[in-house]
Order: C-alpha cells, then sequence, then structure tokens
C-alpha cells in the first residue's frame, strides 16, 4: 500500500504543512497541490464542495505526492467511509466534543476487528494499492477537531480515545468557546493557553496535536510551540490577497 507521507513525517519528528481547498474545482486543487504542501485538505463544512465534488478533486491532487485530506461536515460514518473508499488518506472530523464521538470517528477510519469501516475502496484500491485492504487502518490519519466549550472539558478523554491520531484546533469556533472573537490567527492570551493546553493534552496522551493558521507568521509561532502540523493558508485566502496586492499596487500609482 502507499504509505502516508504524514504518518511518516510524525515518526521522524517533523511538522508537516496542510494546504485549505475551499473552491470546489479540480484545477484549483491541482494547482495548490503542487506547491509544495505537505498535504492538502478538501473542505466539506465550510467550503463550495460537495460530496460529489471529491472525487474529482482526489485525482487531482494525485498527480503529486501530496497527502488527500477532507474535512468532512459532520461526525458522519456514511460520509466519512465514502471520502476513504474515494482516496482520502486524512479525515477531519469537526466538532468532537466527546471521547464517544471520537471513537465513533475512528471506527468510521477503520475495517473489522479494529472499526466497523465498510468494505468496498472503489477508488481507493487504485491509489493506495491492491493491498489497501491490509494496511489501510495502519495509514490513514483522523483527526478530531477541539473547538467546543464540552470539547474543552473533555479533552483529556478525547486525546485518550484508542487509534485517534491527532486532535485539530479550529481556532474561530475555539475563540466562541472562550467568549472571543471568532479570529483565525487569535493573539489573545487565554486562546494562546488554550491552544497550549491543547497541544500538551495530547502529546502526553501520544498523539499529535494540529493548528489551524490564516497566516505564514503565525503557522511559524505555532511551528516552534511544537505543533506537529500547520494548516497554512487556503486557495481562496490565497485568491483575495494577490488580487488586493495587484489593485492596491495599481492604485498606489495611479492615484
Amino acid at each position: 500500500m502507499r504509505f502516508n507521507k504524514i504518518k511518516q513525517m510524525w515518526r521522524d519528528g517533523k511538522c508537516a504543512t496542510l494546504g485549505w481547498l475551499s473552491v470546489s474545482h479540480g484545477l484549483t486543487a491541482e494547482v495548490m497541490a503542487r506547491q509544495g504542501f505537505d498535504a492538502l485538505c478538501i473542505d466539506l463544512q465550510h467550503g463550495t464542495a460537495e460530496l460529489n465534488d471529491v472525487l474529482p478533486m482526489l485525482q487531482a491532487i494525485s498527480q503529486t505526492d501530496t497527502v488527500p485530506v477532507v474535512r468532512v461536515a459532520w461526525n458522519e460514518p456514511a460520509t466519512i467511509m465514502k471520502a476513504l473508499d474515494l482516496g482520502a488518506y486524512g479525515i477531519i472530523v469537526p466538532l468532537v466534543n466527546t471521547a464517544a464521538e471520537a471513537a465513533m470517528a475512528v471506527a468510521a477510519c477503520r475495517y473489522p476487528p479494529v472499526g466497523m469501516r465498510s468494505m468496498g475502496p472503489v477508488r481507493a484500491i487504485h491509489y493506495g494499492g491492491a493491498d489497501y485492504a491490509a494496511h489501510a487502518s495502519d495509514e490513514i490519519v483522523i483527526m478530531a477537531m477541539i473547538e467546543t466549550k464540552e470539547g474543552l472539558a473533555n479533552l483529556e478523554a478525547i486525546c485518550a480515545t484508542p487509534g485517534l491520531d491527532a486532535v485539530y484546533i479550529g481556532p474561530a469556533d475555539l475563540s466562541f468557546a472562550l467568549g472571543l472573537e471568532p479570529l483565525g490567527d487569535n493573539p489573545d492570551p487565554l486562546h494562546l493557553a488554550t491552544c497550549d493546553k491543547i497541544l500538551e493534552t495530547a502529546h502526553r496522551h501520544g498523539i499529535k496535536a494540529v493548528m489551524h493558521c490564516a497566516s505564514g507568521a503565525f503557522a511559524a509561532g505555532a511551528v516552534q510551540r511544537g505543533f506537529d502540523m500547520v494548516m497554512l493558508t487556503s486557495d481562496l485566502a490565497c485568491i483575495i490577497a494577490g488580487v488586493r496586492l495587484q489593485l492596491d499596487a495599481l492604485k498606489a500609482t495611479t492615484s
């Protein structure tokens, strides 16, 4: 089976980079995959993609060695299994509030006897290899998002969930949970301290911690603080930033 580069990087003690796809188009996915990210996430929760868009976007990412990841819209086994059957090598599950919810997400990603994933990797077996079914449970990365008051209250139990590979911090929703303005890169001391607590708890339980960032500078700080993966930027954010840069340059020289 094709090995999961992210798991290998984590075994080597390296921090991985993750790009984000908010736009549901194969060309956008291909271009982003060619920029050098270690992994790239198709966002079904807040992006424009629907489940029918996932297959061509995964095919576009697969032209590179970038690891394909899908953030599902909800902790729903059927959607998780479908994304995996189409070739996702990582699953991000939002709004995980309890250990039971984390265990359900893990079970959807693992074949029996470890989990409850149904057998039928229609594309994954072609992407992953003929022995996919024998090794998929070891290679697929499952990440649970910690971003609510209940999730924070159950952090220890969630991080202790057998088979969970990482916790993923959703900074804007976490800001809501802390009574703060919902920001991507939140410099508030309470927010930073809470993220560090999540990081420390994850590492104490032998799993990884991922930080969702909006800028390279904030992502660099997260790397220095010990996070194992940083989400750096999205396709849509880059389009907006690039357009604004050129428009501002034009206006500055012609106004």
